[in-house]
């Protein structure tokens, strides 16, 4: 049987769970708001590569992810823009977008990731 690791957990959830060489990110989402979804997402994906580094990887080995955004038309170009330069070049992962209601009025844009270890 494989260790699981669980890193800043509290009665919710665990922002990182490692299992089998794979690390699970939690959904994630900006501090700094209001600002637009570009904003949100450049600053959720600082937070990604910190949390990822804790485990020892980074986003060269991402599996793949679930990005949530507000609103389709208004938050989609903004939250690209910031996601092209955050990924590297031919190494992105798997990914689903959607439009959904996120947990507060300013939250443009939620990530979680999954990724290699």
């Amino acid at each position: 049987m494989s260790n699981i690791e669980r890193k800043q957990t509290n009665s919710r959830l665990s922002r990182i769970v490692v299992h089998n060489h794979t690390v699970y990110v939690a959904g994630t989402t900006a501090d700094k708001r209001p600002s637009d979804a570009e904003e949100q997402t450049a600053e959720i994906l600082q937070k990604i590569d910190g949390y990822l580094a804790t485990v020892g990887t980074d986003k060269t080995r991402l599996l793949s992810a679930q990005v949530w955004i507000a609103d389709m038309q208004e938050d989609f170009a903004g939250m690209n823009r910031a996601w092209e330069r955050w990924v590297p070049q031919g190494m992105a992962p798997t990914r689903a977008t959607c439009a959904v209601g996120l947990g507060a009025p300013d939250t443009r844009v939620e990530i979680l990731i999954t990724a290699a270890v």
